[in-house]
């Protein structure tokens, strides 16, 4: 067995060890059959992939009941994951003038079928809403040897039973708050506006905004000679639009900059000290900055909204880091097979596709962590990938140690046998 195989074991182990007594080992083989890619073969039937895996009869069972019975929690599974990640010192959170990235995402794992389910969230390929497990992952944002990676922090179910995207983005901006050290920033891509973050109570966030966004100054212009008092600040505009066949010019910006960013030159524009437009002036008001960047790459601009004391470059390059949020629905649903599944109670509903997001970030951390993988005899150079290791782990199978196993319900699975069969392996 090589040596891949071992330490993928080993980080499964860590991560469901604190689980009773059989419901732990079941999981293990539940998470090993993901990650080698077994659901992608048996198009997402949780018997077929651990079948496929080499399991017996007995061990299907156990591992199908502590997936709908077990007493086991994602949050603690995600916990003890994180708690190894870090152990190991590997990945390094991302740091621009002392700020960290926090990126956070929705995803739904489709499905149309499923009865007495209400969840509906938009799927862009099909341009309209459609029944959904819906889910928000909340991710730290770092790096391992220059690859950027996210490491898993909180995993938020959407209520089966409420309307979908709207309500389960609510509950994750509400508890965002809650998982933000004080030098984390939370980032989000369109879809959350100031106001999203000003009720949420969101200390530090960035967030894109529209390009047809406006703010409002928080002081009164000058008094007119006649007319009512202005009770609004001046409406500032960062770019200019067209409506009714006429050019509505853009507001001055503030403030001008520029800055070398691959290679390339990103003129930016900002407008500080600026709140929403249905508020009036007011000392009470929460001010928020508008930063608007011009890179040469693309033909719209990025706009940038933030109420964050920092450098134009540092606001773009942690709206950049949010990014990496989206490879564990990617890995989860794409690589793994887990985009298509086959439970239908409820908690099964939540808890397959929880466990395949964890799966997915495990895999990339291990696809970043040991050696490459060669596609064949002709990769003399192989590099790091995650598909190599898919592609590597179905020719795998689980180890049939009978000690090994009866060690790892007494919590102690590997520390005494791993380096005697690792010198076997290299040997």
């Amino acid at each position: 067995m090589s040596t891949a195989s071992y330490k993928t074991i080993q980080a499964l182990e860590q991560v469901v060890k604190p689980l009773p007594v059989g419901t732990n080992l079941a999981l293990l083989h539940l998470m090993w059959a993901m990650l080698r890619g077994a659901f992608l073969q048996g198009r997402g039937a949780v018997h077929t992939a651990l079948s496929e895996s080499g399991f017996s009869d007995g061990e299907i069972r156990r591992s199908w009941q502590a997936l709908r019975y077990g007493k086991w929690d994602i949050r603690e599974l995600v916990t003890r994951w994180r708690q190894l990640a870090l152990s190991e010192k590997r990945w390094q959170t991302r740091e621009y003038e002392g700020w960290r990235p926090v990126a956070v995402d929705i995803t739904a794992f489709w499905r149309p079928q499923l009865k007495f389910w209400s969840n509906k969230f938009f799927h862009r390929l099909a341009n309209r809403l459609i029944k959904g497990v819906g889910f928000g992952v909340i991710t730290q944002v770092g790096e391992i040897d220059g690859q950027r990676l996210p490491l898993l922090k909180r995993i938020i179910r959407a209520n089966p039973r409420s309307d979908g995207e709207t309500e389960l983005k609510a509950t994750i901006l509400r508890q965002v708050p809650l998982y933000l050290d004080e030098q984390e920033v939370f980032v989000h891509d369109a879809g959350a506006s100031i106001a999203d973050m000003h009720d949420a109570e969101i200390p530090r966030f960035v967030i894109r905004l529209a390009v047809n966004c406006t703010g409002r100054r928080n002081h009164l212009p000058s008094k007119k000679k006649r007319g009512r008092p202005a009770e609004y600040g001046q409406l500032i505009r960062p770019l200019p639009r067209q409506r009714g066949g006429n050019l509505i010019p853009a507001t001055g910006p503030d403030m001008t900059t520029r800055f070398q960013f691959s290679n390339r030159t990103i003129e930016v524009q900002g407008w500080t000290g600026l709140v929403r437009t249905e508020q009036k002036v007011s000392v009470s008001n929460k001010a928020f900055t508008v930063w608007v960047f011009h890179d040469p790459l693309y033909k719209k601009p990025l706009v940038l909204g933030t109420n964050l004391s920092a450098q134009a470059e540092t606001i773009y390059r942690l709206y950049l880091d949010r990014w990496p949020v989206e490879q564990p629905p990617l890995v989860a649903k794409q690589m793994l097979g887990l985009h298509r599944q086959f439970v239908f109670a409820p908690i099964a509903c939540h808890r397959l596709p929880e466990l395949a997001l964890l799966a997915g970030n495990i895999l990339t951390y291990l696809a970043a962590t040991l050696p490459p993988i060669p596609t064949g005899f002709w990769d003399r150079h192989p590099k790091k990938r995650l598909d190599g290791f898919v592609e590597h782990y179905p020719r795998l199978i689980f180890p049939k140690l009978t000690h090994l196993m009866r060690d790892f319900e007494k919590s102690s699975l590997l520390p005494h046998i791993y380096p005697k069969e690792l010198s076997l392996i290299a040997g």
